[in-house]
């Protein structure tokens, strides 16, 4: 089979005419970087904001011709709302790379909250309570915590499903031992795939392992919001998502357009890693988000042939930062061989040890997690500002 290449697509994108009913999408410089990997096309067009829900038939008109094309197995393509006014008699003539200007990309340091919570920002259909999990820095343990915790919240009698919101380093495939790509329904809605009961989806199992992403904040946000809305999760009581680590595209696109009933933050003991897990607790405040309370990851090692217990990275510092900022402490999550070797070979101890001291131990950050959200209802998400 021949393989799809970008100039293909922009030449077929071509024949789409713009808002302006003159120039074609392209021309008009609406379409991002054509990104193609296994026979699947992803990219994004630009269009006027006040304009958006009203072009959604301009989209479905893209996204069918690239699906008609030749070699073409798939194809994602998203409306990104320009907020910098464009005309709206026309996608005003932009360069090519008009996409790339979209608000929220590269000023993650600027972002702040409006006291009014924007209207109309609606709850994922049969989803209870949308739960994020987060790190200021990578390396803590974030994934594994975000499987685990799912788990926990599984092992409790909850119906869980969990969302990979890491588009560059999706982790969920290889930590719950899923391969094979996800079918579709009605050429639009995914199904989720499936492992340990949970119901999961990841941009993993879109491109291969190791394609590298490259995409810029408008196509990160357009995927996010895909694979959230677009997705048959069925009947959920809570959505875990394992957040990519720091404050970029990802998080303040979740915390902007979707309704998180709370956050829950991973760090490690030591002052570096609580330095940076402060930086996510802010973020998460100044966009009204409640923190949850915060789990201390590799709190301690317990040598297997001693018995004797060693404070690697400290111990205590995430317990006391909880409790300066006033929110709860989740628990202490030991640095275990089986927890290494469990992730490695996607066997998540909740699901491969669940009478084993660490799965309890995510079990009862599971019930306090599940404590404060029993009742509560989705929150509407906040308008966010960028300046």
């Amino acid at each position: 089979m021949t393989e799809v290449t970008k100039e293909q697509v922009l030449e077929t994108l071509a024949t789409v005419r713009g808002p302006d009913l003159e120039h074609n999408i392209v021309e008009l410089g609406m379409v991002s970087d054509v990104f193609i990997s296994d026979g699947k096309v992803y990219f994004s067009i630009t269009v006027p904001a006040e304009r958006a829900k009203e072009l959604e038939p301009l989209r479905l008109a893209a996204e069918r011709v690239i699906k008609e094309m030749p070699g073409v197995k798939g194809a994602l393509v998203a409306l990104t709302a320009d907020k910098k006014g464009t005309p709206s008699g026309a996608a005003a003539r932009t360069p090519p790379q008009a996409g790339h200007g979209h608000a929220g990309h590269g000023h993650e340091g600027h972002a702040h909250a409006q006291p009014q919570q924007r209207a109309g920002k609606i709850g994922v259909p049969g989803i209870g309570a949308i739960v994020a999990v987060a790190s200021g820095k990578g390396g803590v343990g974030k994934s594994t915590t975000s499987v685990n915790l799912a788990l926990g919240l599984q092992a409790n009698g909850l119906r869980v499903g969990i969302l990979d919101a890491d588009i560059y380093g999706p982790s969920m495939p290889r930590l719950l031992q899923i391969s094979g790509r996800p079918t579709q329904t009605d050429g639009r809605i995914i199904n989720p795939m499936e492992n340990y009961g949970l119901k999961v989806m990841s941009m993993g199992f879109l491109v291969d392992e190791e394609t590298a992403m490259i995409w810029r904040g408008p196509m990160v946000q357009s995927a996010l919001m895909q694979m959230l809305r677009e997705v048959a999760w069925g009947e959920l009581d809570v959505l875990v998502v394992d957040m990519p680590p720091g404050t970029g595209d990802a998080q303040l696109t979740m915390a902007q357009q979707v309704p998180l009933a709370g956050a829950v933050i991973v760090s490690t003991p030591q002052d570096l890693a609580l330095i940076d897990a402060r930086k996510g607790l802010n973020m998460f405040k100044k966009v009204e988000v409640p923190v949850l309370g915060i789990v201390e990851n590799m709190s301690y090692f317990i040598a297997p042939d001693t018995g004797a217990r060693y404070d690697i990275f400290g111990h205590g510092g995430a317990r006391a930062e909880a409790e300066r900022i006033g929110v709860p402490f989740l628990g202490e999550v030991p640095l275990t061989i089986n927890i290494r070797e469990a992730s490695d070979a996607g066997t998540p101890l909740v699901a491969s040890e669940p009478n084993g001291i660490v799965a309890g131990i995510y079990r009862d950050i599971a019930a306090k997690v599940w404590a404060q959200l029993e009742g509560k209802p989705q929150r509407a998400a906040p308008s966010i500002v960028f300046e």
